[in-house]
């Protein structure tokens, strides 16, 4: 996973490289909240807006899900939006059939601007 981090705009973005399986959830996990001098990446950067980007995701199980709701908890609680970008028509399908979408939006384009 890339992690780019946009101060100006105090935006987190978290593009997942890798097929997100029960195998492949941990490492995301932990890339997300490296823990560096024990703050992780989603406190460590207190974004207003954290953008996970999914272009190149293929494929996704209910780990990812639990993996993502897990993300979404921490962000939050630390009062950051967030939203998907760049999601396959196949995962789409998993987020409406689980009600991740009623929770976090997908977006159509990449808007940098924080709201």
């Amino acid at each position: 996973m890339n992690c780019k981090y946009v101060q100006a705009d105090k935006l987190l973005w978290l593009q997942i490289t890798e097929e997100i399986d029960h195998h492949t959830t941990e490492e995301i996990r932990r890339k997300a909240d490296y823990e560096s001098d024990r703050h992780y990446e989603i406190t460590r950067y207190m974004p207003r807006k954290v953008i996970f980007d999914f272009n190149q995701v293929t494929f996704m199980d209910s780990a990812g899900i639990g993996m993502l709701i897990g993300r979404y908890k921490v962000a939050k609680m630390l009062g950051s939006n967030i939203e998907m970008i760049n999601v396959k028509p196949s995962i789409k399908k998993i987020f409406e059939m689980s009600g991740v979408l009623k929770i976090i939006p997908i977006s159509n384009e990449v808007d940098l601007r924080v709201s």
